[in-house]
Order: C-alpha cells, then sequence, then structure tokens
C-alpha cells in the first residue's frame, strides 16, 4: 500500500534523512519509531508532497507522490502536525469548510463519523471550548471524511491523558478490524507501538536502524524493579526460573515465569521485599540492544 524508496532530505546542510526506505503492506498498522529530529515528521511530510524529498521515491498503491501527487493522496487520510481549526465555528463547520476544500461534503457520512469518534454531544459547540483531546478527535473525523484507504498519523497521542491513549488505540484498532485499514503513525513511545502495531521502522538521526515484525522486539526475559532486604540470596531463587540480576536491583525473569512465584519463593525463603514491578523497556535501551547487535554481527 505504501512505499518509501531511498528517502534523502537535508536541511541547510544537515542531513535529516539518509537513505530511508520501508514498506507498509495493505491492512497493517505500522509504527516509525525515534526521538524528537529522527526524522519521523520529515518522512510524513515527504508522504503528504508537503516537504520535498533531496531524492528518492514515495509510492501509494503504485502511484508515485513525486510524480502524481493529486492522485496518489486521493487514498489517503492524514493529521499532520498540530491540527489547525478556526476556533470561533462549531466543529461541524470546520468539517464542512475543511472537508469542502479537497472535495465534495457528504453530510450523512460526516455524521456518521461524527458518532464514530464520540463528537455527536459537541459537534455544534465551537471549537475553541474542545480540550485538547476533542481537537484530535476532530481533527481524526477530518481525517477519515474522504473514506481513505490509508490512515498517516504524526504523534496522534502526542498531549493525551492515559485515557484518551486507550481510547485512540481501541479505535484505530478497530478501523483495521472493521475496515480493513491501513495506518502509518509517528511515535516516541515504545509501549504504545509496541500496543498497536504489525510492524515498526525505528529512526535515529535521519537513519532507519531497525525494520522487522514488532514481534521481533519482544523480550525474552522481561525485567522488574526489585528491591529486597537480601539480593544475594534474592539472586539464587531468580536464577532457579533461569533468570539474572543487574546492579541488584533489576530482576530479568524469563517471560513465561509468573512473577508471583518469584515473590512467593522469596516470602518462604524470609527475604524482605519492598519493591518487585514491571520495568518498561525505553527507547534508549531498545537503541542500545540494536548497537550491541550490529556490532556482535560486524566482529562475526
Amino acid at each position: 500500500m505504501l512505499e518509501i524508496r531511498n528517502l534523502k532530505k537535508s536541511f541547510n546542510g544537515r542531513a535529516a534523512l539518509k537513505d530511508v526506505s520501508f514498506t507498509v503492506e495493505r491492512g497493517q498498522i505500522y509504527g516509525l519509531l525515534g526521538h524528537n529530529g529522527a526524522g519521523k515528521s520529515t518522512t510524513l511530510g515527504i508522504i503528504l508532497g508537503m516537504v520535498a524529498a533531496g531524492s528518492g521515491e514515495v509510492l501509494i498503491d503504485g502511484v508515485s507522490v513525486q510524480q502524481q501527487r493529486s492522485k496518489a493522496l486521493r487514498k489517503v487520510g492524514a493529521i499532520f502536525e498540530a491540527p489547525s481549526f478556526y476556533d470561533y465555528l462549531s466543529g461541524w463547520n470546520n468539517l464542512k469548510i475543511l472537508v469542502g476544500y479537497s472535495g465534495k461534503f457528504d453530510e450523512k457520512l460526516a455524521r456518521e463519523v461524527v458518532d464514530k469518534v464520540g463528537l455527536t454531544e459537541r459537534i455544534d459547540s465551537k471549537v475553541r471550548t474542545y480540550s485538547h483531546g476533542m481537537r484530535q478527535r476532530l481533527a481524526l473525523a477530518q481525517a477519515l471524511l474522504p473514506e481513505p484507504e490509508i490512515l498517516l498519523l504524526d504523534e496522534p497521542t502526542d498531549g493525551l491523558d492515559p485515557e484518551g491513549i486507550k481510547w485512540f488505540r481501541d479505535f484505530i484498532l478497530d478501523l483495521r478490524e472493521q475496515r480493513g485499514m491501513t495506518v502509518l503513525f509517528n511515535s516516541h513511545l515504545l509501549a504504545e507501538v509496541e500496543q498497536m502495531c504489525d510492524r515498526i521502522a525505528i529512526l535515529q538521526g535521519g537513519q532507519r536502524v531497525f525494520e522487522g515484525p514488532i514481534k521481533g522486539l519482544e523480550e525474552d526475559l522481561l525485567r522488574y524493579e526489585l528491591e529486597v532486604d537480601n539480593p544475594e540470596k534474592a539472586l539464587e531463587i531468580i536464577q532457579r526460573y533461569q533468570g539474572t540480576m543487574e546492579n541488584w536491583t533489576i530482576a530479568h525473569i524469563p517471560r513465561q515465569v509468573d512473577p508471583a512465584l518469584v515473590i512467593r519463593d522469596f516470602v518462604n525463603a524470609n527475604i524482605m521485599v519492598r519493591a518487585f514491578m514491571p520495568k518498561q523497556r525505553s527507547l534508549e535501551d531498545l537503541y542500545m540492544e540494536i548497537k550491541a547487535e550490529h556490532h556482535q554481527t560486524k566482529n562475526l
């Protein structure tokens, strides 16, 4: 559905993208992961034809954005950077105006989409009264109104509270389930990407440092923050479960092991447990793991 071929881009002599390539299959939820400045938004801007590539090409369902932008983007809905609206108008009038810029406004379809994003009760209120989460839902409604086949989202959960993030995640998964929607979204949150995506590309400093299925990122050993009064004895118990310890404060336990069993054995061994909680792998951890793997491969 989407093919990115060897994209390069520089701003004021500084390379923002360095030969980035990846492919998104129809019906996939694909994550573009990286810190701010990694090149994620630049990539999305080039896909949408809003940023000119230095070299390379983007194909949407086989049509080149660089050569036939209007035709290529007919199947695309997008939220790019911070969505802008006319704050003095209602959400409904914003949709009528903004959707009308690029095509015919279908009122029946618009009502259905507004209901789907949960804005029916507030769609006639002025946008200046909307919360950040409501603005994101309005932007999502606008992106869905062309009835796209692929949805491109730039940091869609940025600034949302946990409830809003969960709503968004469930909404996107439902779109794929019900309509076979293809989705590409940028994020700097590893946990968010792990819960939603089939496949990801990781950008660092404008380079693609990883591309593959999300299952390839699953850890065999899960991490737990640990605080006990006898770490040496705790290590003996963890090793019985084929686990390890790091700096006496992080327990690495195989995914298939129920952590409750480890805690039970701690208590039976009269070990005082002050803390034992899951520790999510950070993006920095992932970068270091990938870097280490590349270094080992290079030295083979």
